[in-house]
């Protein structure tokens, strides 16, 4: 784990004030249901807005995609046209910006409307794990990831998003055996490991997969 650590440890010198910068941006979309978001200097993009509902559909686009794409989408629809485009505006949108399965994110953002008032109630838990279970069982299209990812976005501290970065940051450190397929058990294996790493360092989970994800893309995103 030592090499893990420091790794993260220099990772947190370098860019510590931008992910404390990112958690603030979180947290806002907790207490209030509305944050801006800037990724400067990491992507050029023009800050904008986005709202609980807005954010619930982000992690659906960037399932199997990229935070990078799925954040230029986000600002492209904004926090209106996830609420009120159609189905065809929303696809036609998602192809245009090179999305692989537009049709099938635009479907379930759709669906995804019909669950506005549990994504409230959901942000206004205490307990993260809690939330992600009542979160995969209810919402179409959210496996554990896109509903960790989704916590952690509306400020949720305690859930660790298994990506594709965070899974072969932990193989690559001998912490977790390497697999093909995340499976649940999987996922939470991942998480545990993560869950000694946040003990090492004083860290929330939050925090902790924003300096992996720095580490693997030289980013700061979401």
């Amino acid at each position: 784990m030592i090499p893990a650590v420091e790794e993260i440890k220099k990772a947190k010198e370098q860019v510590g004030v931008y992910v404390q910068e990112r958690l603030k941006q979180f947290e806002n979309l907790k207490k209030t249901g509305i944050t801006t978001f800037s990724f400067q200097p990491f992507l050029d993009i023009e800050p904008y807005q986005a709202d609980v509902f807005s954010e619930a559909c982000f992690c659906i686009l960037t399932a199997n995609s990229s935070a990078v794409l799925g954040i230029k989408l986000q600002k492209e629809v904004g926090i209106e046209g996830f609420h009120s485009y159609s189905l065809e505006q929303l696809s036609d949108i998602f192809k245009k910006k090179g999305h692989r399965f537009a049709q099938q994110r635009a479907e379930r953002i759709i669906r995804l409307r019909d669950k506005k008032g549990l994504l409230e109630k959901i942000v206004k838990m205490e307990n993260g794990k809690e939330a992600r279970q009542l979160l995969v069982e209810e919402v179409y299209g959210y496996g554990y990831k896109e509903a960790s990812h989704f916590l952690r976005n509306v400020g949720f501290k305690d859930v660790a998003i298994i990506d594709r970065h965070i899974s072969r940051f932990l193989f690559e450190k001998g912490l977790v055996k390497p697999r093909k397929t995340i499976t649940k058990k999987v996922y939470l294996e991942c998480e545990l490991a993560l869950e000694e790493i946040v003990k090492d360092l004083g860290l929330t989970q939050a925090e902790l997969d924003l300096y992996i994800f720095y580490i693997k893309t030289g980013k700061v995103l979401k």
